[in-house]
């Protein structure tokens, strides 16, 4: 694909909201773990100048290429790693590029990889594929062909939250083998027929198989925890889901983590030892206005959610020791001042 066609097919989703959740500001240091098309990171770059520096994560290599033209202009204040964001702390511990002041998940497809021709679209003809980075060994291809009607079935109930998922699975086995999209759409409606509705009958099905080929929703579990201790003293995690498994785990762990005590409830005394390292910003949802979902339709599922840093007493004291023991500092005032110094960032 020519990066220089593609550039203007994808809009960014809540471009204006993220920028203010992430409370950019110049000189600031930021992540975007979802680069696509590079639309929030130019953005985010651009409010953050002069000064600002951003660390740009992609597992797909295509949507790098594609960013690197658009980024052109902010060469010298942006890098670009193609990685999947399952390895964000390894990412920026190579970098040193820690701690920040604001980290954005995307978690949506891009328009350039719903019309590209690796499978993610039910609405044009291509290989079942859906594998992000095509160095990945497992496609989807290989799960609808290979997995038991009743692994098939439950793959679609747990990622795709499909209510018809045993029939889709029925019929899936009848016809295999199954390598292209236009096959896999003409055998799910003939299991559930061509209902006319919101979404298409096939919507469900791509989706659990795009999640279970690129471990989505396992990755995310895992990277929310890093993303936290790579933030400085009130930086900000913003995160866009499009679907209510993603977003169910992003609200379950940003809550968790704005929480002391989370023990069960009714226990009398606390055992957990839990403390918030996270305060929400707004408990309510940000989503799209009216007039973005009419010029956008992708953007009518997206749910923007927020949470800044902030550090506990254990944090306090462990850093406090810590920097006090390396830099050998006997004068209380010197360890206030170092220690604040290294919690703070702005």
């Amino acid at each position: 694909m020519n990066p220089k066609v593609s550039l203007n097919i994808h809009t960014p989703v809540l471009l204006r909201e993220v920028v203010e959740a992430l409370a950019v500001q110049p000189g600031g240091r930021y992540i975007d773990c979802t680069l696509g098309s590079g639309g929030h990171a130019s953005a985010i770059l651009e409010h953050s100048s002069p000064g600002g520096q951003l660390l740009s994560i992609d597992a797909d290599p295509e949507a790098i290429e594609l960013a690197r033209v658009k980024l052109e202009a902010y060469r010298g204040s942006s890098l670009l790693v193609n990685q999947n964001f399952i390895n964000l702390k390894t990412i920026c511990t190579k970098y040193n590029f820690f701690p920040v002041h604001g980290i954005l998940f995307d978690l949506g497809m891009s328009s350039v990889q719903l019309s590209g021709s690796r499978g993610f679209s039910f609405q044009c003809d291509a290989p079942l594929d859906m594998r992000y980075n095509p160095s990945d060994e497992v496609t989807a291809a290989d799960i609808v062909n290979n997995s038991s009607e009743d692994e098939l079935a439950h793959l679609l109930k747990t990622y795709g939250e499909e209510g018809y998922s045993h029939q889709i699975a029925r019929y899936i086995v009848k016809e295999r083998p199954i390598k292209t999209t236009l096959k896999l759409v003409r055998t799910i409606e003939q299991a559930i027929g061509k209902r006319r509705g919101k979404i298409h009958p096939a919507t469900k099905t791509f989706q659990a198989l795009r999640i279970a080929v690129n471990h989505e929703l396992e990755n995310l579990s895992s990277v929310l925890k890093q993303a936290v201790e790579l933030l400085g003293f009130e930086g900000r995690l913003v995160v866009i889901s499009y679907h209510s498994l993603e977003d169910r785990i992003v609200k379950q762990f940003l809550r968790k983590e704005s929480r002391d005590c989370i023990c069960p409830p009714g226990t009398p005394t606390c055992v957990c030892g839990h403390k918030a390292c996270l305060k929400l910003i707004s408990k309510r949802v940000v989503v799209p206005s009216r007039e973005e979902v009419r010029l956008n339709r992708r953007a009518r599922s997206a749910r923007l959610r927020v949470a800044q840093r902030i550090i506990n007493h254990n944090e306090y004291f462990q850093s406090f020791a810590r920097y006090s023991f390396s830099t050998g500092i006997t004068n209380y005032q010197e360890h206030f001042k170092l220690l604040f110094s290294t919690l703070n960032i702005n």
